[in-house]
């Protein structure tokens, strides 16, 4: 009989919601959905010195936020609770100590100096098995006096250890290249190895997702799944994310933070999409897709078995086309904080900004960039002007700044239809080609040499009073400056 799939996300409070991360809790998340499972949230918080506070919030808000919604976790109990390892600490020492009755652990009595003349010249430590053998009275003697102990696992002897990986087929792993690593610490505290053990059975794991650092740890794990006569769950191990062809992507150094992304302006939609594609390829080779559509086509045999490379310019290119695919009213929304952040309370069209940027910005957090314009500006470099392909200099500038002026100073209706008949008949009238005027009129009315619309738009966005006091300011400055 088939069990219900159950899969787990698992993050350690210990900072920002790395992009590694967060790719890891999406793909077990899309497998448990793809196969009509459950998708389990669980804090892994036995770190007691990288603890930081206010980590645990963030990883509710980075799931809600990236659309990642959980069945069962400290906030949505399942009946597999508490879902917090530290709210668990009773369960690893039971556990812990019935392992030592199974066969599958051991006390180890060895102090802090003893432990530390094990190391080698390169300051690698091995433990020497030196308690592995004691005999039970001398055990429950020390015990008794109280002596300090951890609770380490008895890693069989002249044993291989396999499993079969989703991703990478079959791992072996002598047992000669195990030690018989601490599962319960002298604290009472457990290890990761031994918690994570103890967590996914209890809470009924069926497939365990996490990256490739784990694949030659995983037989170490199945030992204590194999000695308590557990069913092991079945593991998929991801290929790293690269920050370049050489460095993994690194939470330590503060690489890929999700939320600094959502904070230049990119929509958290198109951060999970970008992210789902870093090691997964759907069948079809799409590219842009809603969670929905990520869910339907999400397949192991697409996960790579090589690293990728985390590159911004790509995901800012996806984000892109999110935006260009919003509704005028969605992208307005999404839009006009970073709008109201460029106009800074000023009187401008919100909307007929949004309008003006929804096809121009690939990030929300380019808009006040590139509305700075709005804001005024002093002298600015007249070179802008200089060119060549339309015959413009400054003094052809300026001649065309003081046709535009005077055509536009008498116009009533200031519509965009408007504002280009009359430059386009005062350009002729005046000799001019209207481009040459179009084009000394915008360096007029922004100081930019890049804006994002052309003259009249400009015009239209800035209204008849700011731009004819534009046009009259460049004028001068052209004048001071021939």
């Amino acid at each position: 009989m088939n069990r219900t799939v159950r899969t787990r996300f698992a993050p350690s409070p210990t900072g920002f919601m790395h992009i590694g991360n967060l790719r890891t809790g999406l793909y077990a998340y899309l497998f448990a959905r793809k196969n009509k499972g459950v998708f389990i949230l669980r804090i892994e918080d036995t770190d007691r010195e990288r603890k930081v506070d206010g980590a645990v919030e963030m990883v509710y808000r980075t799931l809600k936020i990236a659309g990642i919604d959980h069945d069962e976790g400290p906030d949505k109990d399942g009946g597999y609770g508490p879902y917090v390892q530290t709210e668990r600490m009773g369960i690893y020492k039971q556990y812990a100590e019935k392992l030592v009755e199974l066969g599958g652990a051991y006390y180890c009595f060895c102090d802090k100096e003893r432990l530390e003349s094990l190391k080698d010249g390169n300051g690698v430590h091995t433990y020497d098995k030196h308690c592995r053998n004691l005999d039970s009275a001398e055990v429950r003697r020390r015990l008794e006096a109280g002596e300090p102990y951890v609770i380490r696992q008895k890693v069989p002897e002249g044993t291989v250890s396999e499993y079969e990986d989703l991703v990478f087929g079959r791992i072996s792993v002598e047992s000669s290249d195990i030690e018989d690593g601490i599962l319960l610490k002298s604290d009472g505290l457990p290890t990761y190895n031994f918690a994570n053990v103890v967590d996914d059975h209890l809470m009924g794991i069926t497939h365990v997702i996490r990256g490739t650092e784990y694949l030659s740890s995983t037989p170490k794990y199945n030992m204590i799944y194999d000695a308590f006569g557990w069913e092991r769950p079945t593991y998929m191990h991801l290929p790293p994310i690269m920050k370049d062809a050489t460095r993994k992507l690194s939470k330590r150094f503060g690489d890929a933070n999700f939320e600094d992304f959502i904070a230049k302006g990119y929509l958290p939609e198109a951060i999970v999409n970008y992210i789902a594609l870093l090691g997964w390829c759907p069948k079809d080779n799409r590219e842009k897709m809603t969670m929905e559509e990520m869910t339907e086509a999400f397949d192991v045999d697409g996960i790579s078995h090589s690293s990728s490379i985390f590159d911004e310019t790509k995901m800012r290119w996806l984000n892109g086309e999110y935006l260009k695919a919003m509704s005028k009213e969605e992208f307005y929304n999404a839009a006009l904080p970073w709008i109201e952040k460029a106009v800074d309370g000023k009187n401008y069209d919100r909307a007929e900004l949004a309008s003006l940027m929804q096809t121009r910005v690939d990030i929300l957090g380019e808009i006040p960039e590139k509305l700075a314009f709005l804001n005024g500006y002093g002298e600015y470099d007249l070179s802008m002007y200089e060119h060549r392909k339309m015959k413009v200099d400054k003094s052809v500038a300026l001649a065309a700044v003081r046709l535009a002026e005077e055509a536009l100073s008498s116009l009533e209706d200031w519509s965009e239809d408007s504002i280009k008949e009359c430059v386009v008949q005062g350009a002729e009238r005046g000799g001019m080609k209207s481009g040459q005027v179009m084009f000394s009129m915008r360096v007029a009315l922004t100081g930019e040499p890049v804006t994002p619309g052309g003259a009249i738009e400009m015009a239209v966005v800035l209204g008849k009073e700011e731009s004819l006091a534009r046009l009259a300011f460049s004028a001068q400055l052209l004048e001071r400056n021939l």
